[in-house]
């Protein structure tokens, strides 16, 4: 990992524990989110909730992993490698390990169904800190340009990331679905996942080749991978019968054991032959 990578994880490490602190001790940045909450910006602009309802379906882990994975899928096929499918396999199963466990441990409720003004509404069941939209958001489309091979596509692969990820993030604290620190701590999720897949492509390349040596080894006759047949075993070297005599064949005549030969049977032409052409 480059050190402008490795600086950069470690400030997100940095902002992630500082989110959490904040929430924990619920400081100025827990007021900050019942202050949005109770401004209530899906009332304040009406006109909008339509299209970023659908918008925010680009965060969804199930339709974007579809999308996502078709793309990867089509480019692993063309370019003859399993790596675009296996990293985001591999960032998807870092994410929803990372974020769910983080969810679970403390179980904070939404701005739905906060019971307390004031409160961090921690440890009461809910599952919604970090925000698991915008963490998807932040993967899955981050991981186009992560995978670019190309600088210039890898630039426009980020700032197409980039409004994806935030433009998601925001849509959910308009429609009072997240808190803003859920959001927060969402995108840090995300870009974490992000800075740390670099680390996991010695086990993406392992994963790789043992894969296409099982193809290798359990490949059917018709693949291109299956092994070719053995020259012993080929058609050509397989040895040939010894002619056999046709039925009615001429032969010579041979001795019947009384002193004169044994006429055999005629072919069909000597048959249907003249005696004078016979002789």
């Amino acid at each position: 990992m480059s050190p402008v990578r490795l600086g950069l994880f470690s400030a997100t490490v940095a902002f992630y524990l500082a989110i959490v602190v904040a929430v924990l001790g619920t400081t100025w940045l827990v007021r900050l989110d019942w202050q949005v909450m109770l401004f209530r910006p899906y009332k304040q602009w009406p006109q909008i909730h339509g299209f970023l309802d659908a918008f925010v379906v680009l965060g969804q882990r199930g339709p974007t992993a579809v999308l996502v994975a078709a793309w990867l899928g089509w480019r692993s096929w063309r370019q003859r490698t399993l790596r675009p499918l296996l990293a985001l396999g591999f960032a998807l199963l870092l994410l929803n390990v990372s974020v769910g466990a983080v969810k679970i441990g403390l179980g904070r409720l939404g701005p739905h169904y906060a019971t307390e003004i004031g409160s961090a509404e921690l440890w009461a069941g809910g599952d919604i800190f970090p925000s698991g939209h915008t963490a998807n958001a932040v993967v899955t489309w981050g991981i186009l340009a992560y995978l670019a091979t190309t600088p210039r596509a890898r630039r426009w692969l980020s700032v197409v990331a980039a409004v994806f990820a935030l433009g998601v993030g925001a849509t959910t604290v308009y429609l009072g679905t997240h808190w803003v620190s859920d959001v927060l701590l969402g995108w840090a999720a995300g870009l974490l996942i992000l800075l740390g897949l670099p680390w996991c492509e010695p086990a993406i390349a392992r994963v790789e080749a043992l894969v296409f040596a099982l193809r290798e080894r359990f490949g059917t006759a018709g693949s291109p991978l299956a092994p070719k047949p053995s020259a012993a075993s080929s058609p050509a070297a397989q040895p040939v019968p010894a002619r056999q005599p046709l039925v009615g064949a001429r032969v010579p005549a041979q001795d019947s054991g009384s002193g004169t030969r044994a006429a055999l049977p005629r072919t069909a032409e000597e048959t249907r032959a003249p005696a004078s052409s016979r002789y």
